[in-house]
């Protein structure tokens, strides 16, 4: 099988087809790292994008539902330098070929991910289309059809991941109540709320403040999840009907969909965090950290003062904003990974914060 990226401005990138034979549409972006393949590939933040893995080679270590982030594949396509087709690993249960193809994913493979990575990151990101076939393509046809899609700011990729019912965890041993608002949720969030004492209750992007607050919770943190942060109208609403009303914490878009409600602005990154190795710096304490990071959008610093928000945490490589606290209120976000899945778990004292400010409110103690 062949295959052939399209970018918007015209780029032809060829190689041979994996996975399954069809078109994705999306951004293409790329991420570092030289493993974590299967929990980024599964992770709903990556919604209406095509990934780019910087790492030469994926797949060596094959594929276990174990490190699944959700219930399967959520980007639209993958780019690898080199696909391994024979893993070796005693969890594999399938290889990256047969993964992909399971969710019909297509792939390309074979392709300079290292020129293409310079490319987004001299040019930013840009829409695409990638096709795999067996015989002909139409390329004229490909480069208007990557031009004439619609922009990530256009989608609202948060009601195509979000779950549509309320869905209960249990601890087993929880002396806390968590509300997760589920924007497109990974599965180490739910784990680690789950093993620092919480039970969960995961509810829709779009749930209304009244009903959040109906559960009476400890706490309500705002999930991650995919796309621009503007477009989610709906959960930024509803979000600035809890201020001063729990604590209220958020993880990457939850991060931004915060700060919106509080009055702050956000902007597109030109090419975006996204990679397990993301320099944070920690202003209160002046610790610097290796971060997980997934996302193209930031919040801005002007205007932040008249928010009540000031910031914890800068991102060392362009020093955007990594964290905020609230200077009254049990608000605090932040835009890093704090429950990693995949990569260093260097940030697992976002929990230990949640924690104490439960216990400084009215969250059961034993």
């Amino acid at each position: 099988m062949k295959a052939v990226l399209v970018l918007e401005d015209g780029t032809v990138v060829e190689g041979k087809g994996f996975g399954a034979e069809g078109k994705a549409r999306g951004e293409i972006v790329f991420a570092t790292g030289t493993s974590g393949y299967v929990e980024s590939l599964t992770d709903p933040s990556y919604a209406g994008q095509t990934l780019t893995f910087t790492y030469p080679l994926i797949g060596n270590y094959g594929v276990t539902e174990e490190d699944y982030e959700s219930d399967g594949i959520k980007v639209e396509g993958v780019v690898v330098r080199e696909v391994c087709d024979r893993p070796s690993n005693w969890r594999s249960q399938k290889s990256l070929g047969e993964f992909v193809l399971e969710f019909k994913i297509p792939g390309i493979y074979g392709v300079d991910t290292r020129s293409l990575t310079r490319k987004i990151r001299v040019y930013g990101t840009m829409k695409s289309v990638l096709q795999t076939y067996a015989d002909k393509v139409d390329l004229e046809a490909l480069k208007r059809e990557a031009r004439e899609q619609k922009s990530i700011s256009e989608l609202n990729l948060v009601e195509r991941v979000s779950t549509n019912e309320v869905e209960r965890v249990e601890s087993g041993n929880g002396n806390y109540e968590v509300v997760l608002i589920d924007c497109g949720a990974k599965r180490s969030i739910v784990d680690n709320l789950l093993k620092w004492g919480a039970n969960v209750t995961l509810l829709p992007f779009n749930t209304s403040a009244e009903d959040i607050l109906s559960y009476h919770p400890d706490a309500v943190l705002i999930s991650n999840g995919p796309g621009d942060p503007a477009v989610v109208k709906e959960t930024i609403a509803e979000a600035r009907k809890l201020i001063g009303k729990t604590v209220l914490y958020g993880i990457c878009l939850g991060h931004q969909i915060i700060s919106l409600a509080l009055g702050a602005g956000t902007y597109k990154l030109k090419f975006g965090h996204r990679g397990l190795n993301q320099p944070v710096k920690d202003l209160e304490t002046g610790r610097v950290f290796i971060s997980t990071q997934n996302h193209g959008f930031a919040v801005a610093e002007e205007g932040l003062a008249e928010t009540g928000l000031e910031v914890t945490h800068i991102n060392l490589n362009d020093h955007t904003i990594e964290g905020l606290k609230h200077r009254e209120l049990p608000i605090r976000t932040v835009q890093y990974h704090p429950e990693a899945g995949p990569g260093p778990h260097d940030t697992y004292f976002f929990f230990d914060s949640l924690i104490n400010d439960m216990e400084g409110g009215n969250a059961k103690k034993d």
